[in-house]
């Protein structure tokens, strides 16, 4: 039966004891690990946040009561104990000593002992590591949240907010909140829709950012403002995405692209110093997309390894291998990558890689094997002179032993087999050094990208994205041309977050409007607000926001999102714990004037 804690006040978490407590009396609290009865000894492992504390029962010291109470204790039962810290019998052998525990060298002699409340049996181990499935893990989110390796990826989350939180502060970001029922917009992703009890038939949308509010917000003379926002997206999830998000925002005024980018990469460097003690060495790295997509086939790439991607297009023009020269003609591109010393890779696994590049889009895949003896083995070379397929592998960078493949296609195309098949093969062929933190600035994206499913120009960021000053005149011409100020951070091949330099001026705002399809009075109807607070004074102002989510995982090098993330949803957005989504009852509905449709 539990107990009360009768007046004990915790002296000390678990984890927080050490040698310098030896002699103490102290009094702990938490959750049992494990039980073991010796006879006239129990040995009880205590654990709560701060780790795990070995507990003695002896008889004589503690009493036949508190000794019988302590034989009761199982697994997850929660305890309060108060005794004497003594280093473990026999410490001075290092045998008697466990290394692994923080509290190894201690142990607690307890002379109270108070069971706060019992448990059922949990359906899995409370254990670092576990292999339990993650679906039952997440039914019972509750229990996994205790598992120490869950907790220390929370902890660090708290301590990696903070982080933020007070570099923020100390350069001047006021922090401020924005609404989070909004007015639906229609570009960018589905939003998720609130529907209104006041205003009926209307409906409240949650923000998929707190973009046009930050504007404002500089519009309002708040000229250095960050939120740690939540955000709200309806898509498709995949490790690294969930419906529901975190992210650092925040905008500056009076600054272009080096102000943003120096403020950001500084917190950073000062995060991860503080937080798991990495050197971030700066300034970070910059690239433009152009560079970044021609040399590794992705606008976020993971330059922690080489085998970049090499245009080969010049060399197989005149070629008789119509797969080449058919890509060509119809404006495309034939790039490759070489795969140093894989030359003799079976004939199974290249089939494997064939396979794997018809997923983004190929329509297959060539191969040239340089072997050792410097012979070609080729699913093309019957088609090619000799000069020809030597041209094409000294354009390569080829030499015996290495394995060249080409995707010959639209250069979008190209680009994602390419790029794909880069990170599957560095991580199939172990050339990723885990332990390494690739920090990257990825800037000068396209203003516009061409949607097909449209047919119109969409805004590759968002429609409140200054073009490069120099590409405004093509704003009506050659949109396609037109390059942004924005700049997105990636880390390890991941985006991490984004921004860019705003529209500050309303005639260029109207401009962009029109070259994505707007109407002025669709764009009024849609951001009058925003476009009406340009008309009193509004300064040049920039911005951006970094995933703290993805951030977090990164730095724990946690496999997917849900493991940084208290209680996450899953890949259909459900959560399994709760059962959310889930129905209402009619009167619900009829208060916000809804029918659900058979």
């Amino acid at each position: 039966m539990a107990e009360s804690m009768k007046g004990l006040k915790r002296t000390h978490r678990c984890g927080e004891l050490s040698a310098a407590n030896v002699g103490e009396t102290v009094t702990v609290m938490g959750w049992v690990q494990k039980q073991r009865n010796k006879g006239g000894l129990i040995f009880v492992d205590l654990r709560d946040r701060a780790g795990i504390l070995q507990i003695i029962f002896e008889e004589k010291e503690c009493g036949s009561e508190i000794f019988a109470k302590a034989g009761k204790l199982r697994s997850e039962f929660v305890a309060a104990v108060k005794g004497r810290v003594e280093r473990r019998a026999g410490a001075e052998d290092k045998n008697a000593v466990n290394e692994n525990l923080a509290t190894g060298e201690i142990e607690i002699h307890a002379e109270e002992l108070r069971i706060l409340s019992e448990a059922e049996t949990p359906p899995f181990p409370i254990e670092a590591d576990s292999k339990t499935k993650e679906e039952l893990r997440l039914k019972y989110r509750y229990l996994d949240l205790r598992r120490p390796d869950l907790q220390k990826n929370l902890m660090l989350r708290s301590g990696i907010t903070a982080a933020i939180r007070s570099f923020l502060t100390k350069e001047g970001f006021l922090e401020i909140e924005t609404p989070i029922l909004n007015k639906s917009t229609p570009e960018g992703a589905r939003d998720y829709l609130v529907p209104s009890r006041v205003h009926p038939g209307t409906f409240y949308a949650l923000p998929q950012s707190p973009q046009i509010f930050k504007q404002l917000l500089m519009c309002s003379g708040y000229d250095r403002y960050f939120q740690i926002a939540k955000c709200f997206r309806d898509e498709d999830l995949r490790a690294d995405r969930q419906p529901e998000f975190t992210q650092v925002d925040l905008e500056m005024s009076f600054v272009d692209v080096d102000d943003v980018i120096d403020a950001t990469e500084r917190m950073i460097a000062s995060v991860c110093k503080e937080a798991i003690g990495l050197e971030v060495k700066l300034p970070i790295e910059r690239m433009t997309w152009d560079e970044a997509m021609n040399r590794y086939g992705s606008d976020k790439p993971d330059t922690r390894f080489g085998m970049e991607l090499t245009d080969v297009s010049e060399a197989v023009k005149n070629c008789g291998f119509a797969v080449f020269t058919g890509a060509l003609d119809a404006g495309g591109s034939v790039r490759g990558i070489n795969v140093k010393g894989q030359a003799e890779m079976p004939r199974k696994k290249i089939d494997a890689l064939v396979e794997f590049a018809k997923g983004y889009g190929a329509k297959g895949l060539a191969y040239l094997c340089v072997m050792p003896d410097g012979s070609y083995k080729s699913s093309f070379a019957k088609f090619m002179s000799e000069e020809e397929l030597k041209a094409l592998v000294e354009t390569m960078g080829g030499a015996p032993g290495d394995l060249l493949l080409f995707a010959a296609d639209r250069l979008k195309i190209v680009w994602s087999v390419l790029g794909a098949l880069r990170v599957e093969l560095a991580k199939q062929l172990g050339l990723i050094d885990d332990n390494q933190f690739h920090f990257l600035w990825v800037t000068e994206f396209p203003q516009f990208e061409w949607s097909d499913e449209e047919e119109r120009y969409v805004a590759m960021h968002h429609p409140f994205t200054m073009p490069m000053e120099e590409d405004l005149e093509l704003l009506e011409t050659e949109p396609g041309r037109v390059r942004a100020k924005a700049y997105d951070i990636v880390l390890n091949g991941v985006e991490l977050g984004g921004g860019s330099v705003r529209i500050f001026q309303s005639d260029v705002q109207e401009r962009m409007f029109e070259a994505l399809g707007f109407t002025k009075e669709k764009a009024y109807e849609q951001f009058g607000f925003l476009m009406d607070a340009f008309k009193y004074g509004v300064p040049p102002h920039a911005g951006l926001a970094i995933g703290l989510d993805r951030f977090v995982m990164l730095l724990v090098k946690a496999e997917n999102i849900r493991e940084v993330i208290a209680f996450p949803k899953v890949k259909d957005a459900s959560c399994l714990m709760s059962e959310a989504p889930n129905t209402v009852d009619e009167k619900q509905l009829e208060e916000l004037h809804l029918r659900i449709a058979e």
